[in-house]
């Protein structure tokens, strides 16, 4: 069994570069459905995939129509792919690591040259299976360090990035990319030990010029917020979502939902700040950061905050910051199975305005999907064991069947 499993994942690593073949028309049989919508599974059904997109779901016993590759899920339990909607992908290694763990969309959350602006191109032209992105370019952020060399526009940046025409210039530039989110900060890093991520950086008149500016180009904002002063100008100048969020007062949460705006709290990441590859300073830090983030969280689930998942994960071979753990820290902070299972895909679906696209297992949507060994709707664990990656299609991962044949 062992040596099956290994070989079909060296076969799922090759699936993952597509060379630009279209996907096959898949008939998927014997397999049980959460659609991410209903708070129930459907037993014994047939999904028809054609053209990458979700042709048909019907009930087990129908005659196939000829032409599909039929794939037996032997039972076991098929669901939506999940959201990443804070990463930094810039390599197709990571994305690579990103799809084998179930997620098929994500949103860039930064990176340094526009790696996710190409990563999505290749996406989109079928080169690779995915996963989808939603590309942020780079940091709009005071100092930009060494992503100055991203563009040769950012040269006159180089100095800081502060002024109302400063922080115009790097969101047009962004734009000019070909992004389609802006990220921006509202306080300082977590995750350097020099910084006191509780600081305010921009102010919610600076954060205001980098919303319109975008706005204008009908593109939304994500601001980088763990103190609660930086998210509360962020939520004033119409960001569209928080990320982090770790120090969030009440009196914040209830201008959040006044407003609609989004909670991402990557949870997972502030926890790996305990691993011992961190030094003393941040291992002392999360020790407080955890704590708070999590008072945050249960105080965003009672007052009915929209959240979507993030895991602030580059997917590099060190960490294990996996959006199925952010799910099952959602169930133990107060959410039901459904309700966190929803963040990850029907939710981050709507917070990237991809709702009528992907995010479900609906007739006319796209094909992105994975299959897992238990009923999630009871056994949230079950998500952290992926059998089987659909994106866009293709399938990109294949561990099923589990026996071996002669």
């Amino acid at each position: 069994m062992m040596k099956s499993t290994l070989i079909q994942l060296a076969l799922a690593g090759a699936l993952f570069v597509c060379s630009g073949v279209s996907a096959k028309d898949y008939a998927l049989i014997n397999g049980n459905l959460f659609n991410g919508v209903e708070n129930r599974i459907q037993s014994n059904v047939v999904v028809l995939l054609k053209d990458g997109k979700i042709e048909a779901i019907e009930n087990t016993g129908i005659d196939l129509p000829e032409g599909y590759t039929v794939v037996d899920l032997e039972g076991n339990y098929l669901m939506p792919g999940l959201f990443d909607v804070h990463t930094h992908l810039a390599t197709l290694e990571q994305a690579k690591r990103a799809l084998l763990s179930g997620v098929t969309t994500v949103r860039s959350a930064s990176v340094k040259a526009f790696e996710d602006v190409a990563l999505r191109e290749l996406v989109k032209t079928g080169h690779i299976a995915g996963p989808d992105v939603v590309a942020a370019g780079v940091y709009v952020t005071p100092d930009l360090g060494s992503t100055v060399l991203a563009d040769p526009r950012l040269a006159a940046l180089a100095d800081g990035v502060d002024t109302d025409e400063d922080l115009r210039t790097l969101v047009r530039i962004n734009i000019e990319r070909g992004v389609n989110v802006i990220k921006t900060r509202g306080t300082q890093r977590a995750g350097v030990a020099h910084t006191d991520p509780r600081q305010q950086v921009y102010t919610q008149r600076q954060l205001q010029v980098v919303v319109e500016e975008a706005g204008e180009h009908n593109i939304s904002v994500m601001v980088h917020a763990h103190g609660d002063e930086g998210a509360r100008a962020a939520v004033l100048a119409g960001a569209r979502s928080i990320e982090h969020g770790t120090y969030l007062s009440d009196e914040t949460l209830d201008l959040m939902k006044e407003r609609g705006t989004w909670l991402v709290p990557t949870l997972v990441t502030m926890n790996e700040m305990h691993e011992e590859q961190y030094d003393h300073v941040l291992r002392l830090r999360a020790k407080h950061m955890v704590p708070h983030l999590e008072r945050a969280i249960k105080s965003a689930i009672a007052k009915d905050i929209r959240f979507a998942t993030g895991a602030d994960n580059y997917y590099d071979n060190k960490s294990i910051n996996r959006i199925s753990i952010e799910v099952e820290h959602f169930t133990r902070l107060g959410m039901s199975n459904f309700e966190a299972i929803q963040t990850a895909t029907t939710s981050s679906a709507e917070l990237l305005h991809l709702q009528g696209q992907t995010g479900q297992i609906t007739e006319g949507y796209e094909a992105d999907m994975i299959l897992v060994p238990a009923n999630p709707l009871t056994n949230i664990e079950a998500i952290q064991d992926v059998l089987m990656v659909v994106s866009n299609g293709h399938i990109a991962l294949k561990r099923i069947p589990f026996h071996v044949t002669e």
